[in-house]
């Protein structure tokens, strides 16, 4: 009787192991880096991931997926000011055309980030139309800020194929 018991749980627990996953990567290696504009956590050499896709979304497993929270800041929404700002094409391969309508100002002026943070470019903002040429910079985000006089005017992400 014992021994049925002891059978028995056996092969319950290997008929449970089965069907019982858990998130598994074989990778070469990763860890975690933080600072001030938050933490991240990365893995290096992980080829292997399930997904599964229904009519309501998408689900990878195994892949860690960013989740983005962007607030477009700027003084556009104040009322009896009719600014028009614009960036195109977005994603661009060469050159980034900022269009400035309906602003007057001497100071206003540009500035080029890549995602990292660090300043690629900036310049005076001298007529309605500044053009950007990004053909030398890699493929990426950046983030373009319009300021005028220090002051945040718009916030644009930018996308270089």
């Amino acid at each position: 009787m014992k021994r049925l018991k002891l059978s028995a749980t056996i092969l319950l627990m290997f008929g449970l192991a089965t069907f019982i996953h858990a998130q598994e990567a074989i990778t070469t290696g990763g860890g975690s880096a933080s600072g001030d504009g938050g933490a991240v956590s990365y893995t290096i050499g992980q080829v292997f991931y399930n997904t599964a896709t229904g009519s309501s979304g998408s689900v990878i497993e195994g892949v860690q997926q960013p989740y983005e929270i962007v607030v477009e800041t700027g003084i556009e929404d104040a009322k009896d000011i009719d600014l028009g700002l614009s960036a195109y094409p977005n994603p661009t391969v060469d050159v980034l055309t900022l269009s400035v309508q309906n602003y007057e100002s001497d100071k206003l002026s540009y500035q080029l980030f890549d995602i990292a943070g660090r300043l690629v470019v900036g310049d005076k903002v001298s007529s309605n139309l500044a053009l950007i040429n990004m053909s030398g910079y890699k493929p990426g985000v950046y983030i373009l800020k319009v300021v005028d006089n220090n002051e945040l005017i718009k916030t644009f992400k930018i996308i270089k194929k």
